[in-house]
């Protein structure tokens, strides 16, 4: 697919999502409908606390893993999320920064920025503002925030690497990069490659590990390293899976093949 039709079908999926009370996409245990979200957050590293700590309805169990816990946020500094969603991991952020802080959450469908709207009114929420914007063109000034955080959403950007440059220039120096993501340890099958549902589920658009990092540090990042990583596999154990394969028709032989070259990663980078 070409990058404006991998966008629009994006877009329209996670805005069918927005209007879901729960979480229907790949490739978490989330994402069979199996699960509610609160329990597949917990499996990717938020806490008890984290959860009941944000308004109903931000968090869908989309994630891959907690940028916000690894990301050292303090007191008065800006955050920007690229790809903030209905604004779970904004609100996270939120509390940490505190009053005198401040979280851009960035997200290119609009149903989800009338989610996040909400829910922080709901929180009443003063120091979280949403914008909409692609994340390969942020809608931030240069040289503006702290830390950047992103939950599974960079592997859904059909240039990566201008993700990465576009972080680079809202980032003030010495403010930091921290992502949870999906990468890819051998190429898809070619049963997925370019298969809608795949994108929509972050499959179809993870690349090669190697790549991933390649891509931040010739963004100009420093210092950038993997400080978490958990195999594709340990997130297929919920028994929502079959609904997946059923769904999508995917033989089990492929399955197999998906879960070996699928990994989840944590990674850091610092301007």
């Amino acid at each position: 697919m070409k990058p404006e039709e991998i966008k629009k079908v994006v877009r329209e999926g996670y805005g069918r999502i927005a209007k879901t009370s729960g979480p229907c996409c790949p490739p978490t245990s989330s994402c069979c409908g199996s699960s509610r979200p609160d329990d597949v957050s917990k499996t990717i590293g938020y806490s008890d606390e984290e959860l009941s700590s944000v308004p109903e309805g931000a968090n869908l169990g989309l994630g891959c893993g907690n940028p916000v816990a690894l990301a050292s946020l303090k007191k008065g500094e800006t955050v920007l999320d690229l790809g903030s969603g209905p604004g779970f991991d904004c609100f996270l952020a939120a509390n940490k920064v505190g009053k005198e802080g401040k979280v851009i959450g960035v997200d290119m469908t609009p149903d989800m920025l009338d989610r996040a709207r909400e829910n922080a009114k709901k929180g009443n929420y003063t120091n979280v503002e949403f914008r909409l914007g692609e994340i390969e063109n942020l809608p931030a000034a240069d040289n503006s925030v702290d830390a950047i955080i992103s939950n599974c959403v960079i592997n859904l950007a059909p240039d990566k690497r201008q993700v990465f440059k576009e972080a680079h220039r809202v980032l003030r120096s010495g403010g930091r990069l921290m992502v949870s993501d999906l990468v890819l340890t051998k190429e898809l099958p070619d049963a997925l490659k370019g298969s809608v549902e795949g994108y929509l589920g972050c499959i179809s658009g993870a690349i090669l590990k190697e790549a991933y990092l390649r891509d931040i540090k010739e963004a100009g990042f420093r210092e950038v390293r993997i400080v978490d990583e958990s195999h594709y596999l340990e997130l297929l154990s919920d028994p929502g899976v079959s609904e997946f394969i059923e769904k999508f028709n995917i033989p089990q032989d492929v399955l197999k093949e998906i879960a070996k070259s699928i990994v989840s990663i944590k990674v850091q980078g610092i301007k």
